[in-house]
C-alpha cells in the first residue's frame, strides 16, 4: 500500500520508525530495544491533575505478585468508576509507563481510577501468564473496592494492540467465571487472532507499516509456542477464536484502515453484533498501527479518543 494513502499527519513519524520485520532473527534484548526505540518516538504530556502510585496485587495460582500503576484524579468523586488498562507490546514487550500520558488523560477526563497492569511477558512466561495477571488485578480491584474508592458496577476494561487482545480475553473470562462484572470493553486496534499471518494472510495490503505480518507471527509464537496458528488455541489466549460471544459487555472496537488487525477486528465486531452485543466500530482512514500514540495531537487521533471516551461516558452514565 503506497505511502500516499497514509493520512498526512501520520507520515513524518514513519521515516523515523524502526523496522519490526525480522524479529525472529534477533535476540530478545534486541527485539525489546526495537520496541523501546519506537516508544521514544511517542508524544505525550503528563497531567498535573492526576496522582500516580504503585501497587502490588497477589497473583493467581501462586504466581508472583502483579505490579499495577494506579492513576487517580486529584478531584475524584467517592465510589468512582474504574478501568483496568492493559498495555500493548505484542505480548513480548512493553510496560505500564509507556501509557502514562494516555492513562493520565483518561483518568482526568473521565473522573475515574485507572489500574494499568504490568503483566508477565512472553517468551519467558507463555500463555496463560499474561491473562491470569490481568484477571488477578480485576479480582483485587473488586475485593478491595471500598478501600480503593471504586464502584464495582462501573468497571471498564481497555487496552491497545496486545493489550486490546488481553482486554477481550479478560471480558470472556469474566463472563464465563461470573465472579466480577465488566460494564464495557474498549478494544483499541486489538490483537485478537493468532491465525493472522500464521495460518492465513487476511490481505497483503494490510500491515505494511509498523506492526507487520512477520512481527505478528513472531509474537504469537513467543506467546503460544509451536501451537500458534493451530487448531487448539484457547479462547482466553486469542479472543478471536471464541465462538460464543453472547453476554459480553458493550464494546468499542477501533482500528486504522491500514492496520494488520483490520480484518480480524472487523470480523470480531460483526460476530459480537450477531450475538446481540452492543458494538461501536471506528475505522480511522489512512491510519497504521498505534497511530494515535505516535501522533496524539493529530485531528483523527483526537476524534478517535473522543469516540471511545464517549462510549465509556454513555455506558457508565458519567
Amino acid at each position: 500500500m503506497p505511502k500516499n494513502v497514509v493520512n498526512p499527519e501520520f507520515l513524518p513519524v514513519l521515516a523515523k520508525m524502526p523496522s519490526f520485520d525480522g524479529l525472529s532473527d534477533r535476540s530478545l534484548p534486541e527485539v525489546r530495544e526495537i520496541f523501546l526505540t519506537a516508544v521514544r518516538l511517542m508524544e505525550g504530556k503528563p497531567s498535573p491533575d492526576v496522582d500516580t502510585r504503585e501497587e502490588y496485587v497477589p497473583g493467581l495460582n501462586k504466581a508472583p505478585d502483579v505490579r499495577v500503576l494506579v492513576y487517580s484524579p486529584r478531584k475524584v468523586a467517592p465510589n468512582a468508576p474504574a478501568m483496568v488498562y492493559i498495555h500493548g507490546g505484542g505480548l513480548i514487550s512493553g510496560h505500564p509507563e509507556v501509557d502514562d500520558p494516555k492513562c493520565q488523560i483518561l483518568a482526568n477526563r473521565l473522573g475515574m481510577h485507572i489500574f494499568s497492569v504490568d503483566y508477565r511477558l512472553a517468551p519467558e512466561v507463555k500463555y496463560p501468564g499474561a491473562i491470569e495477571d490481568c484477571y488477578a488485578v480485576l479480582k483485587w480491584m473488586n475485593e478491595n473496592a471500598a478501600r480503593l474508592g471504586i464502584n464495582r458496577d462501573k468497571v471498564v476494561v481497555a487496552g491497545e494492540s496486545a493489550g486490546g487482545g488481553l482486554s477481550a480475553a479478560l471480558a470472556l473470562m469474566a463472563r464465563d467465571r461470573g465472579e466480577y462484572k465488566l460494564a464495557c470493553q474498549i478494544l483499541i486496534y486489538p490483537m485478537l487472532d493468532d491465525r493472522t499471518a500464521i495460518q492465513h494472510d487476511p490481505a497483503p495490503a494490510f500491515g505494511e507499516y509498523v506492526w507487520t505480518r512477520s512481527a505478528n507471527k513472531y509474537a504469537w509464537q513467543c506467546y503460544l509456542g509451536d501451537a500458534a496458528g493451530g487448531d487448539k488455541t484457547p479462547d482466553y489466549a486469542a479472543a478471536g477464536r471464541a465462538t460464543n460471544l453472547a453476554g459480553l459487555p458493550p464494546t468499542f472496537i477501533g482500528v486504522g484502515s491500514m492496520d494488520l488487525f483490520l480484518c480480524e477486528d472487523l470480523d470480531y465486531a460483526t460476530r459480537l453484533m450477531a450475538a446481540g452485543v452492543p458494538v461501536e466500530v471506528f475505522v480511522v482512514p489512512g491510519a497504521y498501527h498505534v497511530f494515535d500514540m505516535f501522533v496524539p495531537d493529530a485531528a483523527l487521533s483526537k476524534r478517535f479518543m473522543d469516540a471511545y471516551c464517549d462510549v465509556i461516558q454513555r455506558t457508565l452514565a458519567i
